[in-house]
C-alpha cells in the first residue's frame, strides 16, 4: 500500500476507524481479530478509536473507554502493537443510563481523560491524541492550552484536532506548533463542506483524516443508489463503489488519509485496495461534479 505521513510517522494511506467494534453479542471476537489481522495484511497501520466509543451494557453503562479496552486487548492478543499507530480522542463523554453523548473539554476532564486512556490502552505514551469536538462551554484557546500542557507533559507524542474549522486549525497550529499533526473531520461524497479544512491542512503540513468517508452507507447498493456517478465508475472499473469513493478522497490531496469503519475482514481488505486505484482526470472530474 502507498503510504502517507502523520507528523514524522509513515502510515498506510487507508486507516481503520474502530467506532463500530464491540462485543455485545453481534460481533464474535474471532471476527474482530480477523478484521484487524486483515487490515494489517493489507497495509493498514493507522487505527483510530476514542474514549467515548463503545456500546456499554444493555443499560448504557460502562460505555466510556469500552472501545479502547477492547482494541488494546485485540492488539495484545494478536501481538501487533509495534505494527500500528494507535490514535484515540477525548472531549466527548457518555452520560446517563442511556449513554447519551455530551461534551466536556474542561481542563480537569481532559487531563483526567488522557490518564484514563493511557491505562486502558496499556501504553506509556499515546501516539496520537485528538480533541474530539469543540465544546461551546469552553473557549477554544483554553482547550488548546490544555492540549499543549498534556503534550508537554510527555503523555502524548502527537496532537490532533477533530471537527475543527479553518480558524480553529490555524489557532491550533499557533499554540501547538509541530505537536499538531492532524485534523479529523467528516468528509464523503455526501458531505463535502470540509474542503476548506483539507486546503488548510495541506498548507500547514497536517494530515486530514476523513471520518465517515463512505457517508454512513453500509453497502455497495446503498452507496451506488445515493451517488450514481460513483457506482457507474465502479462498474466500469469492476470494483466496488466503496473502493472508488476512497480512491476519490485520496486524490483530493496528498494529506488525506481516510479512516473507513469495518468489522469484517472482507470490508477492510476492499477499502485498503483503494490505495492502489488510480482514477483518471476524467473520472475525477465526473465524481467532483
Amino acid at each position: 500500500m502507498q503510504t502517507r505521513m502523520i507528523g514524522k510517522h509513515q502510515v498506510g494511506a487507508i486507516g481503520l476507524g474502530l467506532m463500530t467494534f464491540d462485543q455485545t453479542g453481534t460481533q464474535p471476537r474471532d471476527q474482530l481479530l480477523a478484521t484487524v489481522r486483515a487490515a494489517l495484511d493489507a497495509g493498514v497501520t493507522l487505527l483510530d478509536t476514542a474514549d467515548a466509543y463503545g456500546p456499554g451494557d444493555e443499560r448504557g453503562a460502562g460505555t466510556q473507554g469500552a472501545n479502547e479496552s477492547l482494541i488494546a486487548g485485540i492488539l495484545d492478543e494478536l501481538g501487533v502493537r509495534d505494527q500500528v499507530l494507535l490514535a484515540t480522542k477525548a472531549g466527548h463523554v457518555r452520560v446517563g443510563d442511556d449513554a447519551r453523548w455530551d461534551l466536556d473539554s474542561s481542563g480537569e476532564h481532559l487531563r483526567s481523560a488522557v490518564d484514563a486512556s493511557l491505562r486502558r490502552l496499556g501504553v506509556e505514551r499515546i501516539a496520537l491524541w485528538q480533541h474530539h469536538r469543540p465544546d461551546p462551554k469552553v473557549g477554544y484557546a483554553d482547550v488548546l492550552a490544555t492540549l499543549k500542557e498534556v503534550h508537554d507533559s510527555g503523555k502524548v507524542e502527537m496532537v490532533g484536532l477533530s471537527n475543527a474549522n479553518p480558524e480553529q486549525i490555524r489557532l491550533g497550529k499557533e499554540v501547538l506548533g509541530d505537536a499538531l499533526v492532524s485534523v479529523q473531520n467528516q468528509y464523503s461524497p455526501a458531505f463535502r463542506s470540509s474542503r476548506p479544512e483539507i486546503d488548510v491542512c495541506e498548507e500547514l503540513g497536517l494530515a486530514f483524516l476523513p471520518w465517515s468517508p463512505l457517508g454512513g452507507l453500509s453497502s455497495a447498493k446503498e452507496l451506488g443508489d445515493e451517488h450514481g456517478a460513483f457506482a457507474e465508475v465502479a462498474a466500469a472499473r469492476g470494483v466496488s463503489p466503496q473502493r472508488v469513493t476512497l480512491a476519490w478522497e485520496l486524490a483530493q490531496s496528498p494529506c488525506v488519509i481516510p479512516i473507513p469503519g469495518a468489522k469484517r475482514p472482507e470490508s477492510i481488505t476492499d477499502s485498503a485496495a483503494a490505495a492502489d486505484l488510480e482514477l483518471t482526470d476524467e473520472e475525477l472530474a465526473r465524481l467532483d461534479g
